[in-house]
């Protein structure tokens, strides 16, 4: 049994008798440089006392069951790429359903960092090695806000969440990362027009990500308001990808709703199929070490595992996302899987499925951010892609 854990903070190594110790002494009030004692408290109890999710483990695991499926279809004309791993995490009756969604992405995108990453897992959640349950998630936001990471955001909350049924979206997902030294990006694609309409509103605007919160001109949540926009090249305002994504101009022909959300897919493609990435080389199914994406849109939130191209006639290219969503049950995606039956039906998404006019995408690049990058990490900030 391992006798030592990586601080959650410094990421240093200690023995565990040592390590509650030296990760309170981090938190030094910020003006005056005194021991904060109440968030040092907090980190101390919620270390010990988190609670393991439980959950509908698959034994096979999920992405292997998957997988074979897949290297079983008999059209040789598609190719899959598919995240190494991730559990699937179901919302339950007596505990969130209808509210919940944005946790359980959260504890799959959690179970990926575990299972495949020996860094991220000695810093993640205390270096527990394990995922959390809602309401311990909800502690280690508010002590990610508590300690500066996304600050303006948590003001929508009254920087509380605990025991609240209030929902969440990316920037919440990416603020818990960050706060570990995780690496957590997130990307917003906009119908052009809409996001025009929200950037003439004052800033003093609040999110959509909760319910109720909406404006009377309709922006549909749940999005995250408080993000520096950024451009593909880096820089923050301007001209925002348009029909592209590789920061191309495109052109100024009106396209139909499908082939503007083709722009979602296409950037979904190139995410997975990178080919740095790349780490099981069937010749239609590749494994792939990109994390999932956490995949919001109005009013849900989903876990995207992988994607597929069908290549057809005259060039054209038929892309089915593979989502993983909280509100099926595991059981029947096991059994499905295990059967080779009915789990496409659960899993694959095309473009003609997507039907809102904005959608937002988390997702954690490899590395452990230390120093001045843990600084950078508490303004959440994304890269806008139109339509």
């Amino acid at each position: 049994m391992d006798s030592s854990a990586s601080c959650p903070f410094c990421h240093l190594t200690f023995p565990l008798t040592q390590l509650q110790r030296h990760a309170n002494s981090h938190f030094d009030d910020e003006d005056d440089n005194k021991p904060n004692p109440n968030l040092s408290s907090k980190i101390s109890f919620l270390i010990g006392s988190q609670i393991k999710s439980n959950f509908h483990k698959i034994n096979d695991s999920l992405v292997f069951l998957l997988r074979k499926c897949l290297e079983q279809e008999h059209d040789s004309s598609t190719t899959t790429y598919l995240s190494s791993y991730v559990d699937h995490f179901q919302s339950v009756v007596s505990e969130d359903v209808g509210w919940g969604c944005g946790w359980r992405n959260i504890q799959m995108l959690s179970s990926f960092v575990i299972s495949e990453r020996q860094d991220a897992k000695d810093v993640l959640f205390g270096g527990s090695g394990f995922v959390p349950d809602i309401p311990s998630l909800q502690r280690w936001l508010e002590i990610a806000w508590e300690r500066g990471f996304d600050m303006v955001g948590s003001g929508h909350f009254n920087q509380s969440i605990y025991g609240s049924r209030s929902w969440i979206g990316a920037t919440e997902c990416a603020a818990l990362f960050r706060s570990f030294g995780l690496f957590a990006r997130v990307v917003d694609f906009s119908d052009k027009e809409l996001e025009n309409l929200y950037l003439s509103v004052p800033n003093t605007v609040k999110r959509n990500d909760v319910k109720g919160k909406r404006k009377a001109w309709q922006v549909l949540g749940p999005m995250d308001r408080y993000l520096v926009r950024k451009n593909c090249d880096g820089n923050v305002g301007g001209e925002i990808c348009r029909n592209s994504v590789d920061g191309g101009s495109g052109n100024n022909v009106e396209n139909t709703e499908s082939e503007r959300h083709q722009i979602l897919m296409d950037w979904v493609w190139n995410y997975f199929s990178d080919e740095t990435s790349m780490i099981y080389g069937h010749p239609r199914v590749i494994i792939s070490k990109k994390s999932p994406l956490y995949f919001q849109h109005d009013g849900h939130s989903r876990t995207i595992v992988g994607i597929q191209v069908k290549n057809q006639k005259k060039g054209i290219q038929q892309y089915s996302l593979l989502i993983l969503d909280p509100a099926h049950k595991t059981a029947a995606l096991e059994r499905s899987l295990k059967d080779n039956k009915g789990w496409k039906k659960l899993l694959k998404r095309g473009v003609h499925t997507l039907k809102k006019p904005q959608y937002q995408l988390c997702y954690i690049d490899p590395g452990i951010a230390t120093g001045k990058e843990m600084e950078q990490l508490k303004t959440i900030d994304s890269t806008l892609v139109t339509f």
